[in-house]
């Protein structure tokens, strides 16, 4: 009980100093569209809605461990329990993404909002055995509703996400394969200002197997965009993002993204990250939520919204 309790107020301090500072911000300075991250309100301009839309009301997280995107990953494993060797490199990828359904622009200063489907598949493989053991695989599909005024942004998001050990891995490991698949309701709130973004938020399991599994995730965050590019002409981007699960007795899991972003500023949110990565707390991953885990590692990252 002492453990949550801590772990709790360790998060909503950190939430709210970051909201605070927000504010403080942007009563300081009201920068222009150029040098903020906000995406502007037309004024005067008749509402509108588009079908098949381009890009999103919300940005994807850089740190979230769960973020669908497009990205390579290498990690030499400190610390993982449900690898073959708790000491190994794991070469890590993701293929997903969100795309657009439908969206209503209000241009009069109220909210705007978007449906989308979204899906995409996580795995892992294990570089230091024979033929790189698929480790396992995780299998997502959603269906997102986003939604913005100004520098207000939110997530409304059912997914399902279902788990698979690879056979190879099964053949020479002691562990034993369970049934994991969920149904989930996620929710995330974020605030934007100037170079900085702030969000909170968790989720809560609706159907699980096993059925025992606790139900609950408290999720916050910090990440940083720079406006001027800097070394090699990228952007210094990161994000800390932390998360207390049910299950685990309310521990933070601690992931930290930082590196550099290269884009085109004529394009239409297009870009290329070079991030190192680190993690610490029980894994995100399939069946082994219940396994610690600790890596530093390198990762590519293609942004297409």
């Amino acid at each position: 009980m002492r453990q949550t309790i801590i772990t709790i107020g360790f998060i909503s301090t950190l939430l709210f100093s970051s909201w605070s500072a927000a504010q403080a911000a942007d009563k300081a300075a009201t920068p222009s569209f150029g040098e903020s991250q906000i995406i502007p309100v037309e004024a005067g301009k008749a509402n509108e809605t588009i079908f098949l839309p381009q890009g999103n009301l919300f940005k994807p997280l850089i740190a979230d461990p769960k973020e669908l995107r497009f990205y390579l990953s290498y990690r030499p494993y400190q610390k993982a329990d449900q690898y073959l060797s708790h000491s190994t490199a794991i070469f890590a990828g993701s293929l997903g993404d969100l795309f657009g359904l439908y969206r209503s622009n209000n241009n009069n200063g109220g909210y705007s909002w978007q449906a989308n489907i979204s899906g995409g598949i996580y795995g892992e493989f294990d570089l230091k055995t024979s033929s790189y053991y698929l480790v396992a695989n995780d299998y997502f599909i959603g269906f997102p509703f986003t939604f913005r005024n100004g520098p207000k942004s939110y997530q409304l998001k059912f997914y399902h996400q279902s788990s698979h050990v690879g056979d190879e891995y099964l053949l020479h490991s002691t562990i034993t394969r369970i049934e994991f698949s969920y149904e989930a309701l996620n929710f995330i709130a974020s605030y934007e200002w100037t170079k900085w973004r702030t969000y909170y938020g968790g989720e809560v399991v609706v159907q699980q197997e096993p059925g025992n599994y606790r139900p609950v995730t408290i999720q916050g965050g910090l990440e940083y965009y720079s406006i001027n590019k800097s070394l090699l002409d990228g952007r210094l981007v990161g994000g800390l993002d932390l998360k207390c699960t049910q299950e685990n007795d309310w521990p933070v899991n601690a992931s930290l993204k930082v590196g550099l972003q290269f884009d085109d500023s004529n394009s239409s949110g297009r870009s290329i990250r070079l991030l190192l990565e680190g993690y610490n707390g029980y894994s995100p991953y399939g069946q082994f939520y219940n396994n610690r885990m600790t890596y530093f590692g390198l990762g590519i990252t293609f942004e297409y919204r």
